[in-house]
């Protein structure tokens, strides 16, 4: 996703192994996917590395020196492409967990609505 107007994923590394089988999508996708992909984001450095003995992953590096990994492993090239395409969607923030269901800037000063309120 491009934040004002700045798209945030730099490099995008397939990694794969060339005698797995669990690299038999990602090889797929490798032929052909991976070339309208890399023609579509000019803007994107896609780099393949061949690792052997490992499971395939996908890794996203962002402008904020932030990283995601996606396993890859056991998918066909259709899937895997749809994690490519989210992988360059995100901004690359860290997940940040709610602490509350409720999020507000004014809380209520009678306390928080429950269901066990006894009349």
């Amino acid at each position: 996703m491009a934040l004002r107007g700045v798209w945030q994923l730099q490099k995008l590394i397939v990694s794969y192994c060339d005698w797995g089988g669990s690299s038999r999508g990602i090889r797929a996708f490798m032929e052909t996917h991976l070339p309208t992909l890399k023609e579509n984001n000019p803007q994107l450095e896609v780099v393949t590395e061949l690792i052997r003995g490992q499971h395939p992953h996908l890794k996203g590096l962002y402008k904020n020196h932030n990283q995601r990994v996606i396993c890859v492993k056991n998918m066909t090239p259709e899937d895997i492409l749809l994690h490519a395409t989210r992988l360059r969607n995100a901004l690359g923030r860290k997940v940040v967990k709610l602490r509350t269901r409720h999020v507000t800037k004014h809380p209520s000063v009678q306390g928080t609505w429950t269901t066990a309120v006894k009349f």
